[in-house]
């Protein structure tokens, strides 16, 4: 019978830290791993200081043909709407395993003698805390953009 009672009060205490103790550390976690934000954009979010918009040394029309590209060939993006007069694309990034949804705007804008001007914004449309995934989007989009310019980025 003392067995059985020590058996319950073990696994009531396993009840209860797995109830309280382990959500707050999954809290502190994520506030350590990723600021709790919902909407990053690049030059204009302190948390994430190494995300600035991409200046390269090509026409406009140019750089929105490879960043058009470049959103169309990501997976698990789909490229809402797209107008090259106003150098915006606006595209919708699913996350793999929830396929939460992140809405993604891309502005291409001259940046005088030739240069351009990318500038990226994600932002989640659910969550509060995206833990990380918005300012993911941005770099890989990134990357693969300065990829497809190549010297020019």
């Amino acid at each position: 019978m003392r067995r059985l009672i020590r058996l319950t009060a073990f696994l009531a205490a396993i009840a209860l830290v797995a109830l309280f103790v382990v959500p707050s550390l999954a809290r502190v976690g994520t506030a350590i791993l990723w600021p709790p934000l919902h909407r990053v954009e690049t030059g204009r979010t302190p948390e994430y200081r190494d995300l600035q918009p991409l200046t390269v040394a090509l026409p406009p029309g140019r750089t929105f043909d490879a960043a058009l590209t470049v959103a169309r060939t990501l997976p698990r993006w789909t490229v809402v709407t797209a107008v090259p007069a106003a150098g915006l694309i606006q595209a919708e990034a699913r996350t793999p395993l929830w396929r939460f949804v992140h809405d993604v705007t891309i502005r291409i804008v001259p940046a005088g003698e030739g240069r351009t001007t990318v500038s990226v914004r994600s932002a989640s449309r659910v969550a509060r805390d995206d833990l990380g995934q918005n300012a993911r989007n941005i770099r890989v989009f990134l990357r693969l953009l300065r990829r497809a310019l190549g010297e020019a980025a």
